[in-house]
């Protein structure tokens, strides 16, 4: 009889989890909006590619990627969004490639960050995809080989990314508001000590832990298990932490896939630039409808963002299995911290003696003359 419930109950389980991966959400983002993404984390890489400096278009590619936060409110405040994401876009990076000539300093760098640019984001109502391409202008940054005379200019590469994004968005408002009406903008909701501050704390924490686990397994290119670990563990709730992880281990397997049958053509820096459009055309389609699928395209996306500059100089093989460790050793860990910001225990333990002890900071700071 208890095989027979126990049976029963893992067959309802199983078709429980299957429905949630089977599901496909309904999505009202026009075309417009993907094709304008392409073009933003795009035209970089093409103008990389006729100077013959694919790594220069690479960095400025990532500035592209704050064209994703753009709102869908009035002009001005789109653009003054905009602005804002494209200068913390910049000083994540700033950040993490100045810690990269202390190694010491990697994990610390990326907590402070981490927790800084989360707290920003939930005291504002930043929109999905949040704290995310931050925290990986961050983790990039921090492993980008470079002497320290080219940190300016690296720097300078990804603001000029984010102002091209920022043309492209002007021009895609322009034309879009033309065709369906802005939505007003929200007030913002009032702060909670929970929301904004606890949990950006343990977010950031979690994200050192997952960069410590990569360094004492010593990763080659560890920066994309912090980046797994922030997009598992900033689920509203458990249930989509734990979706989260499922989801993209599993489309970061089919990924892989993908990304071997890629690397297996002929590619060029054309070719490469070209494939990378037509990569984050579909992720931006397919991440609100299903995000297995859009995880599919995504693994291919971040080998290529990372290692175009590279490719020829390892095996795929390697490359690919590398990309796989990072991805599941970083959902791993962000599905323990999402265990931790969703227990009522866990809030009830560490929830008041982290405010008393940031109370009592924040009261010697004002005692200091």
């Amino acid at each position: 009889m208890n095989f027979t419930n126990s049976w029963a109950t893992a067959r309802r389980v199983l078709r429980e989890e299957l429905g949630y991966l089977a599901r496909i959400n309904r999505s009202d983002r026009p075309w417009q909006m993907p094709f304008a993404a392409s073009l933003a984390s795009g035209l970089p890489l093409l103008i990389g590619a006729y100077f013959d400096r694919m790594d220069f278009g690479l960095v400025s590619s990532l500035g592209g990627l704050v064209f994703l936060y753009l709102p869908t409110t009035p002009l001005y405040h789109r653009m003054v969004t905009l602005m804002v994401c494209a200068f913390a876009m910049t000083a994540c990076y700033a950040l993490g490639v100045m810690s990269h000539f202390v190694p010491l300093l990697m994990m610390p760098v990326l907590v402070f960050t981490s927790v800084l640019v989360t707290t920003l984001c939930r005291f504002y109502a930043v929109g999905p995809p949040g704290s995310l391409f931050f925290i990986m202008a961050a983790a990039i940054g921090a492993y980008t080989p470079l002497e320290v005379l080219e940190v300016p200019r690296m720097v300078g590469l990804v603001a000029m990314g984010s102002t091209l994004a920022g043309l492209i968005a002007f021009a895609y408002s322009v034309y879009m508001l033309r065709k369906k009406e802005a939505r007003s903008v929200s007030p913002l909701p009032k702060p909670t000590f929970d929301f904004v501050v606890f949990d950006s704390i343990v977010i950031g924490v979690s994200v050192g832990i997952s960069l410590a686990l990569a360094q004492a397994l010593r990763l080659e290119r560890a920066y994309w298990v912090p980046v797994s670990c922030v997009a598992v563990i900033q689920g509203v709730s458990l249930r989509a932490v734990w979706n989260k992880q499922l989801q993209r281990i599993l489309g970061t397997t089919v990924g892989v896939l993908v990304s071997w049958g890629l690397l297996l053509l002929p590619l060029n820096h054309w070719t490469i630039s070209l494939v990378m459009m037509a990569l984050t055309f579909a992720i931006e389609t397919l991440v609100v409808r299903h995000y297995v699928l859009a995880a599919a395209f995504i693994t291919p996306l971040t080998i290529l963002l990372a290692e175009a500059a590279r490719l020829g100089q390892g095996t795929t093989a390697a490359l690919i299995q590398a990309r796989l460790i990072d991805t599941v050793l970083g959902c791993l860990v962000g599905l323990a911290g999402g265990m931790c910001l969703h227990s009522a225990r866990f809030r009830e333990r560490v929830g008041p003696p982290m405010r008393r002890l940031l109370a009592s900071l924040s009261m010697t700071r004002r005692r200091r003359p």
